[in-house]
């Protein structure tokens, strides 16, 4: 027996109820060990416990945008295989979620306040890049995954000598996220202009400077 299509109220529903849930759910889809798991807790000092909480707190935002990107590309995709991958990597950016939530938890900081403003922003963005075709979709995941990982890069190199726990939690981050641009880009996406790359560039530039601090 095959399934009736869902109506617009349905997928709204749906879509507002992965929305709390990415934004407020304490209950995140995790398949794999937590990456700091067996690596050991050195001491740090007030300082160093606010400078990385800023860097995880900006991380953690980042992913909010990334699930609500994705949520918002699954909605307008016109590709049934492109859905379904921008579901599945969806799901692995649940899981950096709790990753840094687990982080920000360890060194008591908190999540970015602003975290709602990003997940509208996000996926707003997607769903219309989602709307102008497949293809351009998935060049919005390219960018956004490529801008992603050079931004880790720069969160990897600012941390403390000796602080391992956010170091390898944000190296396996890295790692999956250029996965999901090599995927995108095996999918057949779009490459954007110079322009646009600005464009995006300079929007995650205010984010990860406000959710540093806010």
């Amino acid at each position: 027996m095959s399934m009736q299509p869902l109506s617009l109220i349905d997928t709204v529903i749906i879509q507002f109820d992965q929305g709390l849930r990415t934004l407020f759910g304490d209950q995140r889809q995790v398949n794999r060990p937590y990456p700091a798991e067996q690596v050991a807790n050195i001491p740090l000092t007030a300082t160093e416990k606010t400078h990385i909480g800023g860097l995880m707190r900006v991380n953690h935002a980042g992913e909010i945008c990334a699930q609500a990107l994705y949520q918002g590309q699954a909605l307008t995709a016109q590709l049934t295989h492109v859905c379904e991958q921008m579901e599945q990597a969806a799901e692995e950016e649940e899981e950096h979620l709790a990753w840094c939530e687990q982080r920000l938890a360890e060194i008591n900081a908190h999540v970015s306040y602003l975290n709602p403003i990003w997940f509208l922003g996000a996926f707003t963005m997607g769903a219309v890049a989602g709307w102008c075709g497949d293809r351009w979709s998935l060049g919005f995941v390219v960018e956004t995954e490529n801008q992603v990982v050079r931004h880790l890069q720069d969160h990897i190199r600012r941390l403390p000598v000796h602080e391992q726990r956010t170091r390898v939690i944000l190296q396996q981050m890295q790692e999956d996220e250029a996965h999901h641009a090599q995927q995108a880009m095996d999918a057949g996406a779009q490459q954007f202009p110079h322009w646009i790359k600005q464009i995006m560039h300079t929007l995650s530039k205010v984010m990860t400077s406000t959710a540093y601090y806010v």
